[in-house]
């Protein structure tokens, strides 16, 4: 009888761990749907709302790029989200592990409160009738493109005028992204990871010149699973 009490506290307890493990491992939201909570504008003038259960980023003529970025930073982590370009014409991406630089003066005499962000970012780009590089990744003011010149084909993965499914797994080094279920990238900087081993996530509103727009992109349900090290 003592036996199987103690066997059944030892499964018990198992029990509770794994419920425990399993719940760490869940994929959390960041946006809850209703407000930007939780989310600071860094650089630029484009406007950011919640309409209809997502993000919408609007650009502002005149306007360089900017960014909503999380108040939380993230090192290594499974990022999933959907977006939609409004506009076929506007260009996009999502910045992970980013970080802002130090304020130059042309930035202080503007008034601006953030340095230039700077980091990895997943690209979002039209497809339109040749393809797009969508899903690949590139230096935002850090090194332009960290995908190499031979790998960076364009493809018809993501949908125009739909909403896109993104998955982006950030290890260590590696960093592999997926656009509805089909795998986009899979890249391994170890030179990037030592400059930027962990930082906010950010939306980004392309800037676009005097003379167009606005256009718009959104996103919703996104969400992430922190990955820590055994």
């Amino acid at each position: 009888m003592h036996r199987l009490f103690i066997i059944t506290l030892s499964l018990l307890a198992f029990s509770c761990l794994s419920a425990k493990h399993h719940k760490s491992s869940e994929l959390k939201p960041i946006f809850d749907g209703k407000t930007l909570e939780g989310w600071t504008q860094k650089n630029g003038t484009a406007t950011y709302v919640v309409k209809d259960g997502a993000i919408l980023g609007t650009t502002k003529e005149g306007s360089p790029n900017s960014f909503l970025c999380s108040n939380k930073l993230y090192g290594n982590f499974d990022l999933q989200f959907e977006v939609k370009l409004i506009n076929n014409e506007l260009n996009s991406g999502v910045q992970i592990r980013s970080q802002t630089k130090d304020l130059n003066d042309k930035e202080k005499k503007r008034g601006d409160k953030f340095g230039r962000v700077n980091g990895p970012q997943v690209e979002i780009e039209a497809t339109r009738d040749k393809g797009a590089e969508s899903g690949y990744i590139y230096g935002e003011a850090c090194g332009g493109w960290m995908t190499p010149k031979d790998k960076l084909k364009p493809h018809k993965h993501f949908k125009d005028g739909e909403w896109n499914k993104y998955r982006v797994l950030a290890e260590g080094a590696r960093i592999q992204t997926w656009i509805n279920g089909n795998q986009v990238s899979d890249l391994v900087d170890k030179e990037k990871l030592k400059t930027h081993p962990k930082g906010f996530i950010g939306l980004q509103v392309h800037g676009v010149r005097k003379g167009s727009g606005p256009y718009s992109v959104t996103w919703r349900n996104i969400k992430v699973r922190e990955i820590h090290s055994k």
